[in-house]
């Protein structure tokens, strides 16, 4: 049963809107009943600016539960080329916004000399700084019908010593792993969920509305409410090739992650 005593923020992640910026998502999510937002930092300026985010969310009485570093192959130069940069800077935004968590993701296997030091950089930074720094679960790549490692030390969290890890339901589908077996092997190291849905018939990263794919949306959920987990819920929707349907998919997602945490429909 769910824990009538916490209750499981349910934010959106600006990049659920994208190739709208902050301020579109900041607005959306209120007009829909969010409780907060997740900032994906990337080139709109918005998302780099700790005074233009606060305005926003005191604007839209939201909170900003989480900043996601720009460690994505599309970020590779926003807040600079030094991953450690990155990461530093999501940070400090993160502690002038008052968001409680930063979203990394592993080092891409060419980055060598960030890999070496990463599980252990983490763990310094997460002590100096006091923010949870939540690494996530990503996905091998495939290439000329094979699997590449394209992150070190690796795509899977679980065996890896960090700390705070989050959880992306579409990345488990994209790399066909046990997400419940996951969500339970992580115990309280689970810190924070992007969720989505995805397809196990193909090798894209879908992130499509909860429900509409194979993975245990629902069970997660459930599990999670009952746990005693901590952190926030995200919903991180593809919605770029579906203007038209960005509203009604982004409301249907809050009702399917407010329906299986046992809330309230907003």
């Amino acid at each position: 049963m769910p824990d009538p005593t916490r209750h499981v923020p349910v934010a959106l992640s600006t990049a659920s809107v994208y190739p709208e910026g902050a301020a579109a998502a900041f607005e959306t999510a209120a007009r829909l009943g969010y409780d907060g937002v997740e900032i994906m930092v990337w080139t709109d300026p918005i998302s780099q600016s700790a005074g233009a985010l606060r305005a926003l969310a005191d604007h839209h009485g939201l909170d900003i539960v989480s900043i996601h570093a720009p460690t994505l192959l599309l970020t590779q130069r926003v807040m600079g080329p030094d991953p450690w940069g990155k990461v530093d800077g999501s940070i400090e935004l993160a502690q002038e916004v008052g968001a409680p968590t930063v979203v990394l993701h592993p080092p891409f296997r060419w980055q060598r000399e960030y890999a070496r030091g990463f599980a252990d950089g983490v763990a310094e930074r997460e002590h100096d700084s006091g923010i949870v720094l939540a690494v996530e679960n990503m996905f091998p790549w495939a290439a000329r019908g094979r699997q590449v490692q394209a992150y070190l030390p690796h795509w899977d969290p679980v065996p890896q010593p960090y700390d705070n890890v989050t959880i992306d339901l579409s990345h488990t589908a994209t790399a066909r792993s046990d997400a419940m077996q996951m969500v339970q092997d992580l115990g309280d190291r689970l810190a924070h969920i992007h969720l989505a849905d995805g397809l196990l018939t193909t090798l894209k990263d879908d992130h499509l509305v909860p429900g509409r794919g194979t993975q245990p949306c629902a069970e997660v959920l459930a599990h999670v409410a009952s746990s005693g987990f901590a952190g926030s819920v995200v919903l991180e929707v593809g919605t770029r090739r579906r203007p038209r349907e960005r509203e009604d998919d982004l409301r249907e997602s809050l009702e399917f992650a407010r329906r299986h945490l046992g809330q309230a429909e907003a």
